[in-house]
Parts: structure tokens; sequence; C-alpha cells
């Protein structure tokens, strides 16, 4: 069973409960549900997940005023829940686990994953903050919040960046994909540099992901599930699987061997299918910013639409910003 399922099920039949049972004042001001770190927030755990912090578990989330009068009472009912349940034995709590679970103060918990309580005002305080911290924040299942203020700042949250920020966002990745995939891995390859072809192409594979996520106006969630998540993106999904031939592919060390020392010649080398996957997806995106009216016409090198689209900025402190940061 996915650990949000067995969390919500847990919740139901032993913390609902005693919540209503212990601390019938504040159950109307509690919110309840699994968010934060771990793969069974993202809904991504399975059996290679549960040798940590896999079990019966749920948050517990209180407004400050009630946390500090009542929060060690609540946390003291909560670790007395039965251990076990539906055959899954109690949590496991890895060596930075703890405080995942349980009673937990709503600013605190906001503070401790993104730096803010609450979405910030400022722009700026938005580039701070990232990619990953706002999917933890926001991932996983709100069981019930008969009081809404988690769930206000949450949304907030999934609201998204403001537009300025998505966009320089963009103008980043679209930098940074052309830097790497476009430029710099044709190089790397032609001086016979095969560990900086690695990391060029490693690099293209990051930024695109993140690329993707931008335009789906989604939060990038932790490295180690940017591609599993893209599945489930309503846009450019199928950029996941060209990303895994990418990734499964050799390098092609012979098909540069006769190739002289123009960046334009070389930049193409079509002889390198590595190349090719590269083109493909900048083509791909292209036609989706262009859908998205951030940028136009056919040029297929990414860093040309950089300046297009920091046009479309509207605060001027963001579009002032040196042309990779975001």
């Amino acid at each position: 069973m996915k650990g949000l399922e067995l969390s919500e099920k847990y919740y139901y039949a032993y913390g609902k409960p005693m919540l209503e049972e212990r601390f019938p004042h504040l159950v109307n001001r509690m919110a309840v549900g699994l968010v934060g770190a771990g793969s069974e927030c993202l809904g991504f755990d399975d059996e290679i997940s549960r040798d940590h912090d896999y079990g019966p578990a749920f948050c517990i989330w209180m407004v400050q005023e009630d946390f500090e009068q009542y929060g060690s009472q609540v946390q003291e009912a909560y670790h007395a829940l039965p251990g076990e349940f539906m055959g899954v034995g109690k949590r496991q709590v890895s060596l930075h686990g703890e405080g995942r679970v349980g009673a937990l103060c709503i600013p605190d918990f906001y503070y401790g994953l993104t730096g803010f309580v609450q979405a910030p005002e400022r722009l700026r305080d938005w580039m701070q903050i990232p990619e990953a911290a706002l999917a933890t924040a926001t991932n996983g299942k709100v069981f019930t919040d008969p009081l809404g203020e988690f769930s206000r700042i949450r949304q907030e949250w999934l609201n998204f960046y403001p537009e300025d920020i998505r966009i320089k966002k963009i103008v980043a990745r679209a930098a940074l994909m052309a830097q790497s995939g476009q430029y710099n891995y044709a190089r790397a390859m032609k001086r016979g540099e095969y560990v900086a072809a690695k990391l060029a192409l490693s690099e293209f594979i990051k930024h695109t992901i993140s690329m993707v996520y931008l335009l789906n106006k989604r939060y990038t969630p932790f490295y180690k599930w940017m591609h599993r998540g893209m599945k489930d993106l309503p846009l450019l999904s199928e950029i996941g699987d060209i990303l895994r031939l990418l990734a499964e592919r050799e390098l092609q060390a012979d098909a540069w061997k006769d190739t002289g020392c123009d960046d334009y010649v070389y930049t193409l080398n079509t002889k390198d299918q590595c190349v090719i996957i590269i083109e493909a997806i900048c083509q791909i995106l292209l036609q989706e910013l262009t859908a998205q009216g951030l940028t136009e016409g056919d040029d297929n090198f990414l860093e040309s639409h950089t300046l297009t689209m920091m046009e479309k900025i509207k605060d001027p402190s963001i579009r002032s910003l040196q042309i990779m940061e975001g």
C-alpha cells in the first residue's frame, strides 16, 4: 500500500477518534494530513522505499498559539497511538527523519521547508527558494482542515510563482540548456573531454526537466524524483521518454574524429545521436514557448530567444537580473 493511503486510513482509524476524545476543544482548529519530505508524500514510494520513514503516520498542524499551549500534549497522545496498522509495522525513522510527522506548528512547518512562513510578497524573495523546497511544501494530501489556516497558506504556494519569476526562471533554463547541451557538449566531445561531456549532458537533462515543470506551472521536486514526476504532467510529459533515451545513450567518440574546428559545424554534428536528441528536445520546447506567447521565430538555439523572453518581464528589477540567474 502506498504510504499516503496508509497514512489517511491510519488517521481515520486511530487519529481522528483520539483527537476528538482527547482534544475536543482543539479538533476543529487542527489540520491533519501528510505533506513534506519523503517519497510517500509524492506518491512515488514503492517496496524499495520501505526501509526508512515508512509506516502509519500523519501530521497534525496547529496555529502557533495552540501549538505553544498544547503541542506537547498532542504529541504525547500521538505517540501513544498503535505503532502497527494493517499489517505494517511501526514507522522506521531515518537519521534525518525526525520531526516530519506528529504535532507541528504551521508557521514553523512552512518556514522550515521554504524559509518563509507564507508565500512572500516581494518578487526577489521568490528567487531565494529552491524549487524542490516548494515542491516539498505543497505535495501530499490534507485530510481535514476545518480552520483553514494551513490550507490558506498552502494555496498561496500552490498558486505558483508570480509570472515575472516564472518567466525569469524559464529564461535561465533556456540559457543553461543552450550552454550545456547545444554548445558545451559538442566542445567537450571535440576535445575528447568525455567526463566534461557527461557533465554537460547531466546539466542539460536537469535544466530541461526544470523547464518542463515551469511550463506546466508545477514545482520541480527533489532530483531523485524529477524525472519520475514528469509522467504526471499535462504538458510535454513525452520529453521524459526522450530524456531517458539520451541518458541511456553511450558517448559516441568516433562521431567526432573528423570534425573541424568551426563551432557551427561540430555543434550540429548529426553523426552523434546525442546531438540529434538534444536538438529534438529543444525544438519541442521552442514550440511550447511559442504557444505560451513567450517567444517567436524558429531558431532552434534556445539562447537566441532569451532576450525576447526577458522583455516579457514587467518588473524592472527582475528584468535586470543576469540572464542565467533563476
